[in-house]
C-alpha cells in the first residue's frame, strides 16, 4: 500500500510539475528602432513565460536551422525584409507543423517582396513603391489616442472591456477577409480591424497592431493582451490575474 501511495504521489507531483512549466517563446525583433529596455523589462515579467531573444538577421538564420521547432511560440516584434529562399522555406515549414506565431505592430510592414508572407499574416502594410499603385500605399500617425474595442470573446481579450493606448495607427492596411477579428477601433486615421486570428497550414496566428514604444508596454492590459495571447497560441489553459 505504501508504494502504491508513493508511486501517486510521485504521479500527482510530476504532473504538477510538467503542467506548470513556463512557456518557451522565441522573441525575434531587428529592423526597427524601439525601447529596447522597456519592451524586454514587459517579457521579463510575464508570469509564466519564459523567451530567448533573436535579433535579425540571426534569428531567420536560426529559423531555417531548425532551431525555432524548439520553441513553444514564436513572437515577432521585428521589421525585416531580407530572407532567402530556405528561410522562406522554414517558414512554410513551421506552419506546417502547426507552430504557433504571433505578430505585433512594425511586425506586419515586414518582407515586402515576399507574397506568401501576407497569406502567413493575414495582412500587409504597403510601403511607397515604383510598383505600387499610391492609393494603395498604407500611413501611420503617431502619438494618437486609439480606443479599442474587443470583437466577440476571443481568449486574447478575454475580460476586457473598451481600452485605450496613446500609441500608433496605421491606416489603408490590408486585412484578409478569412481572418478571425479581436480587436478593432473608430480612430479616423486607422484601419478598423487592429487584431485577429489568421490560420495558415496547420498554424494559429494572431497579429496585434498596438505596441508602438514604451508608452504602450507599460500598460497593464497591454501586457495582459499579450500574456493571454502567448498563452492561447501554447494551448494552455488561462491562469488568474
Amino acid at each position: 500500500m505504501k508504494k502504491v501511495l508513493l508511486l501517486l504521489f510521485f504521479s500527482i507531483f510530476s504532473f504538477c510539475v510538467f503542467s506548470q512549466a513556463p512557456i518557451q517563446i522565441m522573441l525575434v525583433t531587428g529592423g526597427h528602432s524601439y525601447d529596447t529596455l522597456q519592451f524586454m523589462e514587459m517579457f521579463d515579467n510575464l508570469e509564466g513565460i519564459e523567451y530567448q531573444h533573436f535579433e535579425q538577421p540571426v534569428a531567420n538564420r536560426t529559423i531555417a536551422n531548425g532551431l525555432a521547432e524548439y520553441f513553444d511560440v514564436l513572437v515577432f516584434y521585428d521589421m525585416w525584409q531580407d530572407i532567402t529562399p530556405a528561410e522562406k522555406s522554414a517558414y512554410i515549414h513551421l506552419t506546417k507543423v502547426g507552430k504557433p506565431l504571433l505578430f505585433l505592430h512594425h511586425s506586419l510592414v515586414s518582407y515586402q517582396k515576399w507574397n506568401e508572407f501576407e497569406k502567413i499574416v493575414g495582412g500587409k502594410y504597403i510601403e511607397k513603391d515604383p510598383g505600387v499603385p499610391e492609393s494603395e500605399y498604407s500611413t501611420y500617425d503617431h502619438d494618437v489616442w486609439v480606443y479599442i474595442n474587443p470583437v466577440g470573446n476571443h481568449a486574447s481579450a478575454k475580460g476586457f472591456q473598451s481600452f485605450r493606448f496613446f500609441d500608433e495607427v496605421y491606416g489603408n492596411t490590408k486585412v484578409s477577409d478569412s481572418v478571425i477579428p479581436i480587436l478593432t477601433t473608430k480612430h479616423p486615421r486607422s484601419t478598423e480591424t487592429i487584431g485577429w486570428e489568421n490560420h495558415y497550414n496547420s498554424s494559429k496566428i494572431v497579429y496585434l497592431q498596438p505596441g508602438h514604444d514604451h508608452r504602450t508596454y507599460e500598460k497593464k492590459e497591454y501586457r495582459e493582451l499579450i500574456k493571454q495571447t502567448i498563452v492561447y497560441l501554447a494551448g494552455k489553459n488561462l491562469t488568474a490575474k
